[in-house]
């Protein structure tokens, strides 16, 4: 077999809904589209979190982000009803990571894009990576999309150049350059993290383009019920109830244009049908605060939930010869998986004490079988900054449990019938919520999960209930 190169794609922010070929009539996406019929679309892909940093530490690890450690994006701190859980802010340099597995394995290593695991002692030189551009401990580009960004570890582009180009540019030039090895790229796009800026004839396009299906006159964000992180009734959730933003339109165009612009260097260079594209999010679309610039609609909430919007993501893989183009996967798959199954595709040996919550997913791209596990796992015990409180969940089959960490009351659905998770099931089949809470504590206990506590010091100002069953409608 000859040693494939590998480039992931992994998007900040990317709801399960932004892509046309995943339902999307609102934003414009022919890339990736496109993609997806030369390749397999997961139907039921999931990031290990519904927030950022936890997950990028569970691509580098292969492990559930509890067992490393990191539950909260980087620097993400809040404390109302309960206590805010201790976590780590940086990824353990005694993990082994990907690209350090990869690179022992003969691969030239790069990371282009958001790092955000940790400070300069933890950036991706530090994990593994031979090349580091624009990888620090910035979450998102908080200066703005147009340069000067003030990114760690890329320098500043000509005024007003926008970091979603230079970024591909980068990479271009990397695959341009490469020498003879195999090379994996983490193409980590800062997009499409706030703020929801984009190229102004882009933007404008989809004004005209929302004018034209009257998605302008309607009102695409309702209040919902108080955000638990506050103590009074004036901060609400804010919930996007269609996809009609102009310029999250934009961006998400200028992304599939530049994804568009990698994939064609492969072509040009010769590599596209020796390399194995992967496609993917960090967590769901941000629909609930900052803007509510995305709408996940049927899921439930989106980025900072424990609901299918905030977990559930796309999730799109090409490797010509090994998978049949336009196949479909419904296999729960999540972002751990990915390091075996990198490990596999180039032919190295795995390292099952690392990546020891991942599976490959090679079975599955060859159409050969299915997954072992029966269940997948998530532990969340913070309230985020989109409204979402502590949590933790499981999903077998059709069935995902939530456990609230606040009320410690139980959630059941029926994903099959249920996708937008809005009929609680527990009363209606009490033992198989018991067994699958009991599962889920076992799993708890053996990643040495933290349970949050009381918080004494929260006064509550308003005589609101704890947070109920079905919080979100």
């Amino acid at each position: 077999m000859i040693t494939p190169n590998i480039l992931m794609i992994l998007i900040d922010d990317l709801g399960a809904r932004d892509l046309g070929c995943y339902g999307s009539s609102f934003y414009e996406t022919p890339t990736l589209d496109r993609l997806a019929r030369e390749g397999m679309l997961f139907n039921n892909a999931y990031a290990t979190c519904p927030v950022c940093s936890p997950t990028r530490a569970s691509l580098m690890s292969g492990k559930y982000p509890a067992r490393v450690g990191i539950t909260q994006y980087i620097g993400g701190h809040c404390e109302a009803q309960l206590k805010d859980v201790p976590y780590l802010h940086y990824l353990p340099l005694e993990e082994t990571s990907l690209a350090t597995a990869l690179r022992q394995g003969g691969y030239q290593t790069w990371h282009v894009g958001k790092w955000h695991l940790g400070d300069r002692e933890f950036w991706p030189d530090r994990h593994g990576f031979d090349v580091n551009i624009g990888g620090g401990h910035h979450g998102h580009p908080y200066k703005g999309f147009f340069s000067p960004w003030h990114l760690d570890n890329l320098p500043e582009g000509p005024a007003g150049e926008y970091l979603t180009d230079r970024l591909t540019d980068e990479a271009v030039a990397l695959i341009r350059n490469r020498g003879e090895k195999p090379f994996f790229l983490n193409m980590s796009h800062y997009a499409v993290h706030t703020p929801i800026q984009a190229p102004a004839a882009l933007v404008e396009k989809y004004k005209e383009k929302a004018r034209r299906l009257g998605l302008d006159q309607i009102q695409p964000i309702i209040p919902g019920k108080p955000n638990p992180r506050c103590p009074d009734d004036h901060w609400r959730v804010m919930r996007r109830i269609l996809q009609s933003d102009p310029a999250y339109a934009a961006m998400m165009e200028n992304l599939d244009t530049n994804i568009g612009r990698l994939l064609q260097v492969l072509e040009d260079e010769g590599l596209a049908q020796n390399t194995l594209v992967c496609f993917t999010s960090d967590n769901g679309g941000l629909a609930t605060a900052e803007g509510s610039p995305t709408c996940n609609s049927p899921l439930a909430e989106g980025k900072g939930w424990n609901y299918e919007g905030g977990t559930r993501v796309c999730q799109i893989v090409r490797w010509p010869g090994v998978v049949k183009p336009g196949s479909l996967c419904n296999e729960l798959v999540q972002t751990c998986d990915f390091y075996p199954t990198f490990l596999e595709a180039a032919g190295l040996p795995l390292m099952p004490t690392q990546h020891v919550d991942g599976e490959s997913l090679l079975p599955l791209l060859r159409d050969e079988g299915r997954l072992q596990r029966d269940a997948i796992f998530w532990h969340y015990p913070h309230y985020s900054n989109q409204g979402g409180w502590p949590a933790a969940s499981m999903r077998s089959g059709k069935w995902k449990l939530i456990e609230n960490f606040e009320d410690q009351t139980l959630e059941l659905y029926d994903l099959e019938n249920d996708t937008g998770e809005m009929t609680n099931l527990v009363d209606v089949h009490p033992e198989r919520a018991r067994q699958m809470h009991d599962r889920l504590n076992a799993w708890q206990q053996s990643v040495t999960a933290l349970i949050p506590e009381r918080n004494p010091e929260w006064i509550h100002k308003t005589k609101r209930p704890l947070v109920p069953n079905n919080a979100h409608l």
